[in-house]
């Protein structure tokens, strides 16, 4: 049983989902949190990894940890994605189980489920069609985690749980414009035209997909109240059961950073638009009693001024 004082590892902790974990633990009064950084722990070594876990001896783990991006870098570093992510859900979900660690979360994406797929996504849609060809690699590989977690609970008993949180943003995100998610490089191109005054901003594709978001805040809440949670399931969508156009979002934010100076937008169509439509059925975790609390706004209030705390 996860108590106050079990000891709780967060692999990714200075990540946007895993600081946010671990800010939700000390929140909560969690006293026993193991962290380690990335010059001192290669998770992409089985053998150090499982020399770490044998020496800690967690009593819960929460994988974080992975190889990250938006459109062009999933699409240019394939080899990078899906080596790097496999390697690091690998020597986790391995090693726990060899170090008799029986309980952990791993954290997916929405990106698990096929391009073209009913909306809103359900959990029992995965491996349904097709995938999104641009970030392949990263999603077969954190299917690969899914279904490890699953062949682990079957065989050798474990509670390895799977959350798949929709596009996640908040404070601490990776605002480098390449390798960025939607959200936080539209936040930054609007900013810096703020800043140096410019006239326009380009953004990717024709603006016409949808996206859900969610706060990172509330991850990591569901992260936490499923650690807790006794559940039949091994995987659970984690979003608002919302989504908009990136249309919508670009509109948004330029309300909140030039809320009395509208730029102008240039929507790029030789770019890819990804995804067209990626809205999660969130009604399993609600059957479980959780639900998201941050409103959409709000969060990118939040976020915004993190971001100028950081980077200005």
């Amino acid at each position: 049983m996860i108590n106050k004082n079990s000891k709780i590892f967060v692999a990714g902790h200075n990540g946007l989902v895993g600081s946010a974990i671990v800010r939700k633990l000390k929140k909560k009064g969690y006293r026993k949190i193991i962290t380690v950084n990335r010059s001192k722990l290669d998770l992409t070594n089985q053998s150090k990894v499982f020399n770490f876990l044998k020496s800690k001896k967690p009593d819960f783990i929460f994988i974080a940890a992975a190889k990250v991006g938006g459109i062009y870098s999933n699409n240019k570093y394939k080899a990078e994605f899906i080596y790097s992510n496999l390697c690091i859900q690998n020597n986790l979900i391995h090693s726990a189980y060899k170090c008799n660690i029986k309980n952990l979360i791993f954290l997916g994406s929405s990106c698990v489920y096929p391009k073209f797929c009913k909306q809103p996504i359900k959990e029992k849609y995965l491996l349904n069609g097709e995938l999104e060809k641009t970030n392949e690699p990263y999603a077969i590989a954190k299917i690969a985690g899914i279904k490890m977690c699953e062949s682990y609970n079957y065989q050798y008993k474990t509670n390895y749980k799977c959350l798949m949180p929709t596009n996640t943003f908040g404070p601490n995100d990776n605002y480098d414009l390449l390798n960025s998610h939607f959200f936080p490089a539209l936040l930054k191109k609007i900013h810096q035209a703020k800043k140096y005054k410019k006239k326009s901003v380009e953004v990717w594709g024709d603006g016409s997909p949808k996206r859900e978001l969610i706060y990172v805040d509330d991850v990591a809440d569901a992260c936490v109240y499923f650690m807790k949670k006794k559940i039949k399931d091994t995987i659970i969508n984690i979003g608002t059961g919302k989504d908009y156009s990136i249309k919508f979002y670009v509109s948004l934010i330029n309300n909140i950073i030039l809320p009395n100076n509208r730029i102008r937008i240039k929507y790029d169509k030789t770019k890819p638009n990804g995804t067209p439509r990626k809205v999660l059925s969130v009604n399993l975790a609600k059957k479980y009693g959780w639900v998201a609390k941050t409103n959409i706004e709000n969060g990118i209030r939040i976020t915004y001024k993190d971001y100028l705390k950081k980077k200005n």
